[in-house]
């Protein structure tokens, strides 16, 4: 059915259908209703194209997808991307996504928000310092970060876990079972919730007395191979340690499989805790031995970035302008007491 059918069935003229879809305040509540349950009983779907023309929106939102034959997908990227789309499903939006270089993303996005393809747009994936801020607020279009960025004033919009007390909990948690040698399998810290992280556990484990050695403090990707190589490392010292943090699921996978490969047993000769970030195909109650962890999901913070990103080009809701989650710990089987 098209805009002329849908008006001819409503007894409306066409204006007044095309401004009750597109949220034009002189049509009445009435009205609105009435038009927006008949699009939905017929299965009516606006023109993008001309509703761009009325409204001066293409109703999209986008983001720039780093790619290049040495970077790997990420399944952390994959949730969070799905939070989106589902949001943008809702509220009958586009979800546009821009394949780029990693070292072009800047110009990518310029490119992304000049094209009058979307209305808004989101960055993750912060840095220190990160220059890519200052550049969307040049640009006129709405704009959200996952994440926050060291080093630069605090003054855009966020959504971010407090990545602090991620380590810093966890830490926590073992220092109460006795343990005093401790390691990090981290994100890469060229990004800045990997140097938080870092940061809470130093912090906590100060408090306790105890200094972190940089060398136990390995940065790597957060896959189940990198995990492996990590633990492994960590197990080769003089003094490996009796309890390791690691930044997720992905990396404790390899993590567990070269503890099992050395004979050890987890959450007693090792303790071990990761962040979860809730992947459907990596659970961590259903590991051998079921993990501890922090956890908060990504699925969510992707949801709620598409939320607040078109409620802002809407105008619609009332949502805050910074917003910093806590992740939650679940104490399972892989953490124990110290070994003797």
């Amino acid at each position: 059915m098209n805009l002329k059918e849908l008006s001819e069935f409503l007894g409306l003229s066409q204006t007044t259908v095309s401004r009750a879809l597109n949220g034009f305040p002189e049509v009445s509540e009435a009205t609105r209703k009435r038009v927006l349950e008949a699009a939905e009983k017929t299965g009516y779907r606006p023109n993008k194209a001309a509703q761009r023309l009325a409204t001066g929106r293409a109703r999209s939102i986008g983001l720039v997808m780093p790619t290049s034959p040495e970077h790997h997908f990420d399944l952390h990227f994959g949730e969070f991307v799905s939070g989106v789309g589902e949001v943008s499903l809702k509220h009958d939006f586009h979800f546009v996504i821009m394949p780029a270089d990693p070292d072009q993303e800047e110009k990518a996005i310029r490119r992304l928000a000049s094209s009058g393809s979307v209305d808004g747009f989101y960055i993750g994936y912060l840095r220190e310092n990160d220059s890519r801020i200052a550049m969307a607020r040049s640009l006129g279009l709405p704009f959200i970060v996952h994440g926050r960025s060291m080093g630069i004033a605090q003054d855009y919009p966020y959504l971010d876990l407090d990545n602090e007390a991620v380590f810093s909990d966890a830490a926590d948690h073992l220092l109460k079972l006795g343990h005093r040698k401790f390691a990090l399998i981290n994100g890469p810290e060229q990004f800045d919730f990997a140097i938080r992280r870092r940061q809470g556990a130093e912090k906590r484990l100060a408090e306790a007395g105890l200094h972190l050695d940089p060398a136990s403090c390995l940065s790597v990707p957060m896959t189940d191979e990198q995990g492996l190589r990590a633990m492994n490392a960590l197990l080769d010292r003089p003094e490996p340690p009796t309890a390791v943090l690691c930044a997720s699921t992905a990396q404790a996978l390899g993590a567990v499989r070269a503890v099992n490969a050395r004979g050890l047993k987890l959450g007693q000769d090792i303790s071990l805790t990761t962040h979860d970030d809730e992947l459907p195909l990596l659970k961590p109650e259903l590991f051998s031995v079921p993990l501890t962890t922090t956890h908060s999901s990504l699925r969510a913070a992707g949801m709620r970035v598409a939320e607040r990103l078109i409620g802002e080009i809407e105008g619609t809701g009332e949502f805050p302008f910074q917003e910093v989650w806590k992740a939650e710990l679940t104490v399972r089987a892989s953490t124990g007491p110290a070994p003797v």
